[in-house]
C-alpha cells in the first residue's frame, strides 16, 4: 500500500525549507515581500515597481500571500477605490530572509545585456560571470 506525499514528506528532514517555500512559492511573491519591506504601497504604485507582471497576476500572488496572512489588504471606502498592502507581523518575521536573498544577488548574480548570468567560483576565486539563468 502506498502512502500519500503529505505522509511521506512530514519527516522528510527538508520539510521546514519545503513548507516555507510553499507559502513563497511563485516568481513574484518574494519580489512583492521585498517592496513592502519599503512600507505600504497601493495596488498600482505596487504595479509600477513590477512592470513585467500582469495584473491578474499581481491580484493572484497578492491574494495568497494575503490568505497566508503574510501581507495585509486594507480597503479604503473611497471613489476611487483605494486598497493598500502591507506586511503582517508575521510577513516583517520574513525580513531577514528577503534581505539575505537580495545581499546574495547583488554578490552572485550579474545583470547583463545578454541576460543575467552567475558568478563562476573557481580554485582562484575569480568573479567573472558564469551560465546564464
Amino acid at each position: 500500500m502506498s502512502l500519500s506525499r503529505a505522509k511521506l514528506t512530514q519527516n522528510f528532514p527538508g520539510c521546514p525549507v519545503e513548507a516555507t517555500l510553499g507559502f513563497l512559492d511563485g516568481k513574484w511573491k518574494g519580489v512583492i515581500l521585498f517592496h513592502l519591506m519599503g512600507g505600504t504601497l497601493r495596488f498600482n504604485e505596487l504595479r509600477r515597481k513590477l512592470p513585467a507582471v500582469t495584473q491578474r497576476m499581481l491580484t493572484k500572488q497578492l491574494r495568497e500571500l494575503e490568505q497566508s496572512g503574510l501581507v495585509s489588504r486594507t480597503v479604503f471606502p473611497v471613489v476611487p477605490p483605494r486598497v493598500d498592502y502591507a506586511l503582517t507581523p508575521l510577513g516583517e518575521t520574513l525580513r531577514p530572509v528577503i534581505v539575505a536573498l537580495a545581499a546574495w544577488g547583488e554578490e552572485n548574480i550579474f545583470c547583463l545585456p545578454e541576460g543575467r548570468r552567475l558568478r563562476a567560483v573557481s580554485a582562484d576565486a575569480s568573479c567573472a560571470p558564469t551560465a546564464a539563468l
